[in-house]
């Protein structure tokens, strides 16, 4: 199975709901710190009055669905709600907080609930600077916040932004809406994510992340059944290892092999020694973090091999220096991976 792109139609969809003027394709920019002209040439017509942008442009694993601005003179929103709403994941209800009439957003907020009880929602209030007074800006967004929270039958997680013309964001406010992003929906999370580097072997997965992700949504959509992940799934994986191999420099031959499955403990490296070959190597592989028996859904598929990738990263970033990790290590680089990438919402 030769894997070249992902398919579009499987993408995790980041909805932009809201006013025209609230700052929805200045917040696109801010999040995926591309330029003005690069977003206005990248959104491309979805339905009648929507838009959606993929994201990286040459090898999408993200999509942004901008609706028309509501409560545009004579623009009746219904089409474009139920079709946006039916293939969307996570709903960025975006207002501008110096702006205290959402009625329009409100009542589509009401429609999206009302159909769909597990969608996820994040309020994002944006013109943060346009209040510059402490206490008018936070009564301003008690207001708003109040209102959204009302139509969704919840509380919805809030965060408050200033974007700037040229798409840029408060360090702060941003920082926030990443964090979120990766909780809501961490396939889009992740790509969206600022990490910390403090090390050269973090700054060298930071260049090789999208790469991991790209084969972690190829597992993740493709998972749709036990028949069609059994094959789909490992040569996500298989493909993910060789091309890490290739990037750090090392081969997986059967010494390499048998160190990493060994760093992850002495089990599964007696049972790779004793049948080695890719077939093998693609069945022991995947299902490490995996519930035994199971049926892995396409959460946990893209979970376990976001993290697996991000393990090997670290393995092979240590044995092209000349050493192999400890097991407790990669055990715990593994784990943290994927409680990260992992849906608990789910």
């Amino acid at each position: 199975m030769v894997i070249e792109e992902m398919p579009n139609a499987s993408l995790p969809v980041v909805w932009l709901l809201g006013k025209t003027g609230a700052g929805k394709s200045s917040l696109v920019r801010a999040l995926t710190e591309q330029t003005e002209a690069d977003i206005g040439n990248g959104f491309q017509p979805c339905t009648r009055s929507a838009r959606s942008y993929d994201f990286p442009p040459d090898q999408p694993l993200v999509r942004f669905l901008d609706t028309r601005g509501l409560g545009e003179a004579g623009y009746e929103p219904d089409e474009d709600l139920a079709q946006c709403r039916g293939r969307s994941h996570v709903v960025l209800v975006t207002c501008r907080i110096d702006d205290p009439v959402q009625g329009e957003v409100a009542d589509a907020i009401v429609d999206v609930a009302r159909r769909d009880k597990r969608m996820r929602a994040i309020l994002v209030l944006t013109g943060k600077d346009l209040l510059p007074d402490a206490q008018v800006r936070e009564r301003a967004g008690r207001i708003i916040a109040a209102r959204m929270n009302r139509a969704a039958g919840r509380d919805l997680p809030v965060v408050s932004v200033s974007l700037a013309p040229g798409g840029r964001a408060d360090g702060d406010g941003l920082a926030k809406l990443r964090t979120l992003l990766l909780d809501a929906l961490p396939a889009a999370g992740l790509l969206l994510a600022k990490d910390r580097v403090t090390t050269d072997e973090e700054a060298a997965f930071q260049q090789i992340r999208r790469r991991v992700l790209f084969y972690a949504g190829i597992a993740g959509s493709t998972d749709l059944a036990p028949v069609i992940g059994a094959v789909s799934v490992p040569a996500a994986q298989i493909g993910m290892l060789r091309e890490l191999g290739k990037r750090y420099g090392v081969q997986w031959d059967r010494r390499t092999s048998a160190a990493f499955l060994g760093a992850f403990g002495a089990g599964l490296g007696a049972r790779f020694a004793a049948s080695y070959g890719l077939r093998q190597f693609a069945k022991l592989i995947p299902v490490y973090g995996q519930t035994v028996g199971a049926a892995a859904s396409g959460s946990i598929s893209f979970a376990a091999t976001y993290a697996l990738g991000r393990a090997a990263a670290y393995f092979l970033h240590n044995y092209a220096s000349g050493q192999v990790p400890s097991e407790a290590d990669l055990r715990e680089i593994y784990a943290r991976a994927f409680d990260r990438s992992s849906d608990e919402a789910d």
